[in-house]
């Protein structure tokens, strides 16, 4: 069924400068479940016409755009569903209304329910890992984090010493084989590689980076799984599978002096696993 409104008639409603631009903005609630998919419940948006849930990929050109029909639900909001199914490109997708006829509204985020996030474990058969999770943005609007990972290498626990990192991580979409290995790659001279070894422990595996190793080169060092070893495929480390949109500012580690440097891990804004060298300032 197709969600229909009658539009606001009272004064200053239909000339775009009185009660429509005064109205709060269509509030969305999220519900997150474990195979990837996601549950909007949104509030009335108050105007005549059908009514589409619109996810539009920031910064695409053209745009990127994912068009949910609005239906009535029980509590006399409308809701829209997001299966895994349905393709959504790894990047950042801005959530609107959009009415018939209008132009779109951003939704700003109501109460998003993403336990089953937490501790997800995925069966990686569809040969790819998805993951979507909506979150506000610093003005305070609804977005959707989308990430597609064909294989996928899931950063666990980190044990960071003085010495260096040691990491435990799950791979998904892919077989490790006895050549397998950890890659730390130097951001600005992917020709710098320090290769380690990648105890299979299936479907985990374990490794081991020396901060030594990596001293002498100043930037992050990105880190990359080769399941089958320096010939076969790069798959990047990257923590995807929890309800955390942005690591980068939360997940924080110590990092450790090697002579006139810092190193130490952290997640990219894309969620990414790296390591950072940086000269100390007087060092």
């Amino acid at each position: 069924m197709t969600a229909v409104f009658t539009r606001d008639t009272r004064d200053g409603a239909s000339d775009g400068t009185g009660a429509r631009d005064q109205a709060p903005a269509p509030r969305a609630d999220c519900i997150a479940d474990s195979a990837g998919g996601l549950t909007f419940d949104v509030t009335d948006p108050g105007e005549r016409g059908a009514v589409h849930l619109l996810l539009r990929l920031r910064d695409s050109d053209p745009a990127d755009e994912v068009r949910l029909p609005l239906t009535p639900s029980a509590d006399g909001r409308l809701r829209a569903a997001l299966p895994s199914s349905v393709e959504l490109a790894e990047g950042r997708w801005n959530a609107y209304a959009l009415v018939e006829g209008g132009e779109p509204r951003r939704l700003v985020p109501g109460v998003n329910d993403l336990r089953s996030l937490v501790d997800r474990a995925p069966s990686g058969s569809r040969g790819h890992v998805s993951v979507r999770i909506p979150y506000a943005t610093k003005q305070g609007n609804l977005s959707v984090r989308s990430w597609v990972r064909a294989p996928h290498a899931e950063a666990g626990e980190l044990d960071i010493t003085d010495a260096g990192l040691t990491g435990r991580a799950r791979v998904y979409g892919t077989e490790l084989t006895a050549a397998a290995s950890v890659e730390a790659v130097l951001r600005a001279d992917p020709q710098r590689v320090v290769a380690v070894e990648a105890a299979p422990e299936p479907p985990e595996f374990t490794f081991a980076l020396r901060y030594a190793d990596l001293a002498d080169g100043e930037g992050p060092w990105d880190l990359w799984l080769r399941p089958r070893g320096s010939d076969g495929p790069r798959v990047r480390l990257a923590r995807l599978l929890d309800d955390v949109a942005d690591k980068k500012p939360i997940f924080t580690y110590p990092v450790t002096r090697v002579g006139g440097v810092e190193v130490g891990p952290y997640y990219t804004n894309d969620n990414d696993l790296s390591v950072r060298v940086r000269v100390v300032a007087g060092g």
